[in-house]
């Protein structure tokens, strides 16, 4: 018979809690706790949570995940009341949410929120959110010789977004090789131009410019009341020391959960600091699309020459007019367009811009393997691809729009 003592071993200090109604309504949640913390973690209830954040027993903590689901957006003053108390005391918040309403997530996240997962729980996903919201980013600041671009508040930039009106017609590669032809258009004193990628679930120009994705975005977009130049430059990154690009947020959110107030901000915020403010739209209409079109000095919409574009183009042209809203700021751009030498294309195009009832002011050639090429190494054609022909109309139409714009100016001035 043994008689070693029984070793019973102190248990973990808890480095995080749960928060909600009632955890077991989220049984994912607590499958991806213990996963992720073993037995390191609690559970408290709404009412209780803002006591005990309060006290020195939650010192330990690192982070706190609040699950919610549509029955509590009754309560949400309560569930503020909980985030206000974690973020006094210095404790990262994940919010989990069930058929929340955007506009109570926005709320939410803008009381304080760091991150946000929906419920189900995507695999790894909570995982994932925990090593953001406990990974501190240390940006540096280079030493340039005071060169850095400052907000100046200003401006009064050309506001030109780019739509795909149907999938994969290229706007994105337009918008960024547009702003990068425009941001280099002049060598001794180049316009300030700034790219703002509007789609937010998948947005993709930080991967044809190779940036990363910021929480700071999702941070401002979500509490555009208390925005100035500062925070929205610090928002921004830069490509080449030339391109400010708002990025796309690092998670997928809903396109609606950012409200027309807040599009029309941002936008305004860019057009004050930059010369041009060029906006990668997603495909989908939304109620703050209205907002971007009324604020455009152009528009453009992206076509190519398919069944595709023509039923969409229609689509968007009687829903544009039928809203009296300003359809004429529309310019078409005809991607991958017929070669010169090709009649027969050129005729369909004649056909197609006749039966729409649309003007097609732009025809872009196709670029080939070599635009995704560029895209995929996270660079603009001008400098992996100079002499494509689809780079060289991006570049005549780019100087076009700033020759525009400088008779405009000075004009105004005289």
């Amino acid at each position: 018979m043994s008689t070693n003592p029984v070793v019973q071993s102190d248990p973990p200090p808890i480095v995080a809690c749960t928060i909600s109604r009632d955890v077991q309504n989220f049984d994912l949640l607590i499958e991806d706790m213990e996963s992720a913390l073993g037995d390191a973690w609690g559970d408290l209830s709404f009412e209780d949570a803002p006591a005990f954040l309060g006290q020195s027993d939650a010192s330990g903590l690192q982070f706190v995940t609040i699950a919610m689901d549509a029955e509590d957006e009754d309560n949400l003053a309560t569930i503020s009341e909980v985030i206000k108390a974690a973020k006094a005391a210095r404790i990262k918040v994940i919010l989990i949410a069930e058929d929340v309403s955007p506009g109570a997530l926005h709320q939410l996240l803008r009381e304080g929120g760091d991150e946000f997962v929906p419920y189900p729980l995507p695999e790894n996903e909570l995982a994932r959110a925990i090593e953001r919201v406990l990974t501190v980013q240390e940006v540096a600041v280079p030493d340039d010789g005071g060169k850095t671009f400052k907000a100046t508040g200003d401006k009064s930039g050309v506001i030109m977004p780019i739509h795909g009106v149907a999938g994969g017609t290229g706007a994105t590669m337009f918008a960024v090789n547009m702003a990068w032809e425009l941001a280099n258009i002049e060598k001794e004193d180049p316009p300030k131009v700034c790219l703002l990628d509007l789609d937010f679930q998948f947005g993709s120009a930080s991967t044809y410019l190779d940036l990363p994705r910021r929480e700071a975005v999702l941070e401002m977009l979500t509490d555009t009341d208390a925005m100035d130049s500062e925070a929205f430059m610090q928002a921004l990154l830069t490509y080449g020391d030339k391109l400010h690009v708002l990025t796309a947020p690092t998670d997928m959110i809903p396109l609606d959960m950012i409200t027309p107030q807040d599009v029309s901000r941002v936008i305004e915020m860019a057009s004050k600091n930059f010369d041009y403010v060029v906006i990668d739209m997603p495909s989908t209409m939304v109620e703050w699309s209205q907002t971007v079109l009324e604020m455009a000095h152009v528009y453009f919409a992206m076509i190519e020459l398919d069944m595709r574009s023509a039923q969409n183009t229609l689509r968007l042209k009687r829903a544009l007019q039928s809203e009296d809203l300003p359809f004429e700021k529309i310019r078409f751009v005809l991607n991958r367009a017929p070669g010169f030498t090709d009649l027969n294309g050129k005729s369909r195009v004649k056909r197609l811009s006749d039966s729409l009832g649309i003007s097609i002011e732009v025809l872009l050639p196709d670029g080939g393997k070599p635009v995704m090429q560029s895209a995929d190494h996270g660079s603009p054609m001008a400098e992996s691809n100079a002499k494509n022909p689809l780079r060289k109309e991006i570049l005549k139409l780019a100087k076009s729009v700033h020759d525009v714009n400088q008779d405009t100016a000075a004009e105004a001035r005289a």
